[in-house]
């Protein structure tokens, strides 16, 4: 028997006299003890249940504890037990306690957004995944994204999303360092990557990760001599907000089989990886992205043709150049992507749309890689999609398309070509943004919202909420991520208090706090 004096809340309230077999289960029953104070459990019924304890599955289960790392497995995933799993975990003397939750379930994450926003702020870092749907249809914009864009409204630091378990597998173990307990939680299938982390902390033991020079020099020798690679590349290049720390890695493939290489390689070697398109709806924290970030810049990738009324374009070619081509060749239904400064990945990626048109309505066909190097083809038709967004390519790279114009007068064209250009000057910003900020919700243009809540204008530091239209915020010079970051929060922290309505990113948040 193993005899523990309890102390809850600050003050010594009773002794538990419990037989449990074992060390772990021993762990396991002081951590349920601290998670049941949290919850303000009757000392009572908690002395009553725990004097059968004998250990439980998913519940503050260890999966690994080595070389000064803890992996924990947990079944947590409501937003209260969440809370009270992470304080508890908080008790325990880690240096830092590393977050990872899959939410369960379209309407649960729908229902309790709000609360989720704030479960997590004990957590020194936090990835959140992608829901688990446990038979449900997916709702339209409802996703592990809606919870990060919550918590990061919150002005919580250090947060990122990963739909790929696979791949949030490799960041966690990437991330763990000596004091740090890796608590992962979720009802879903999420405990694979428990044991995912569990598995590759064994198989690494302590050994540092290789300096990023060398890394860059094996994966330079891995790629074409025509493929470029770059150490700490400033992604204040690469966005049009301007703003974001260094890239670990900058690396541009030439061809396909550079970009199968690359994916490999990354994988292999548990890189976390990065595909950007012009970075024109990408707003990058200010300590940059760790591991690999890719773009299809190279003539390849960036190549247009047309053939009747198709369009054969690479993922990186320029939406602009594809408009241009189809006003070249008389082909018209393309006038709508007229002044979306991105590529055509990056329009397939996030739907992208105006004029109250979106990408998907103009394709026929797409070509594309998964994060293991292996191409696939598509129909349109077949890949789902919604309101700016394509989860596919969350964990897929578009390589090219094939896209459907119809013949139209080049008049024409231009007519709707200057229309649509006046349009957009008389409405959106001149100053460097990433677009519009926030997605369109259902009972009133994002804009409009902050509009009458009076925040045109409002400004942090460099980043401005554009006084031409509410839904831009821009760089007035010298902004830095942080400042947009805060001003997002602000902005939707005042609309749900004025209107009660939750405004949801359409910016995509990437890599990590200075």
């Amino acid at each position: 028997g193993t005899r523990f004096a309890v102390s809850c809340r600050e003050q010594r309230i009773g002794t538990i006299e419990l037989i449990i077999p074992g060390k772990q289960n021993v762990l396991n029953a002081l951590a349920a003890i601290a998670v049941a104070d949290q919850l303000q459990v009757p000392f009572e019924k908690m002395a009553a249940a725990l004097g059968e304890f004998t250990g439980a599955k998913r519940r503050f289960e260890r999966k690994f504890d080595d070389h000064g790392i803890v992996v924990v497995d947990d079944y947590a995933h409501h937003p209260t037990e969440i809370r009270a799993t992470i304080n508890a975990a908080k008790t325990l003397g880690y240096k830092r306690v590393i977050a990872a939750f899959q939410p369960h379930r379209y309407t649960r994450t729908q229902a309790l957004c709000a609360e989720f926003a704030t479960a997590f702020r004990q957590a020194d870092k936090l990835f959140l995944t992608e829901v688990y749907a446990a038979s449900e249809q997916p709702i339209p914009g409802v996703s592990g994204q809606s919870i990060c864009d919550a918590v990061v409204g919150t002005g919580q630091e250090n947060v990122a999303y990963e739909a790929d378990l696979e791949v949030l597998t490799g960041k966690l173990a990437a991330v763990a360092q000596p004091g740090d307990l890796l608590l992962i939680m979720g009802a879903g299938n999420i405990y694979k990557v428990a044991a995912g982390v569990a598995e590759m902390l064994q198989q690494r033991g302590r050994q540092a990760a290789p300096p990023a020079r060398d890394l860059g020099k094996e994966l330079q020798g891995q790629l074409s001599r025509h493929a470029v690679v770059r150490a700490g590349e400033p992604m204040s290049r690469h966005t049009t907000m301007r703003v974001g720390g260094p890239a670990e890695l900058w690396v541009e493939p030439w061809d396909e089989a550079d970009l199968a290489r690359l994916l490999k390689f990354c994988r292999a070697q548990q890189v976390p990886i990065l595909l950007i398109g012009r970075g024109t709806n990408l707003l990058v924290r200010d300590g940059g992205i760790r591991g690999v970030v890719a773009q299809l810049s190279s003539e390849h990738f960036t190549r247009v043709t047309v053939d009747g009324e198709r369009i054969m374009a690479g993922g990186g070619a320029r939406l602009k150049h594809i408009v241009n081509e189809a006003k070249t060749n008389e082909l018209g239904g393309f006038e709508f992507l007229e002044g979306i400064p991105g590529s055509l990945g990056g329009a397939l990626r996030m739907n992208a749309g105006a004029m109250g048109q979106q990408t998907f309505g103009v394709v026929d066909r797409v070509r594309y890689m998964s994060l293991t190097g292996e191409t696939y083809e598509a129909d349109a038709k077949t890949i789902p999609v919604s309101y700016r967004s394509c989860p596919l390519f969350a964990s897929h790279v578009a390589v090219s398309a094939i896209l459907r114009g119809r013949q139209v007068a080049r008049a024409e064209i231009d007519a709707r070509l200057r229309e649509y250009s006046e349009r957009r000057w008389a409405t959106q910003p001149p100053q460097p943004s990433a677009g519009c900020v926030f997605k369109n919700p259902t009972l009133a243009p994002a804009g409009k919202l902050i509009d009458e809540s009076g925040l045109k204008g409002t400004s942090i530091g460099g980043a401005c909420v554009s006084p031409k239209h509410g839904n831009f915020i821009v760089n007035e010079g010298g902004a830095t991520a942080r400042d947009v970051l805060q001003l997002i929060g602000l902005v939707r922290e005042r609309v749900r208090q004025e209107r009660g309505i939750e405004l949801e990113t359409e910016v995509m948040i990437v890599g990590e706090e200075r």
